[in-house]
């Protein structure tokens, strides 16, 4: 679960923000609840989770809109 947080908050920098930032968050935190061996990763993809929201709330605040513009 460490894993795949960390590579869905790292992908949700580029795409799908809204669906992928909160999945990484909730997976991170399961990681961590659960004991993880590997908790840097964890922490890394509660990290990029949040910058997920970060960007997705940065984006709707100045475009209006929940992505990139084309």
């Amino acid at each position: 679960m460490a894993v795949a947080s960390f590579m869905l908050g790292l992908t949700g920098l580029l795409v799908a923000n809204l669906l992928l930032g909160p999945t990484a968050v909730v997976l991170a935190s399961l990681a961590l609840w659960r004991g993880t061996a590997r908790r840097g990763r964890a922490w890394a993809g509660l990290g990029l989770g949040v910058a997920d929201l970060v960007v997705l709330a940065v984006l709707v605040t100045l475009d209006g809109t929940p992505s990139w513009s084309m």
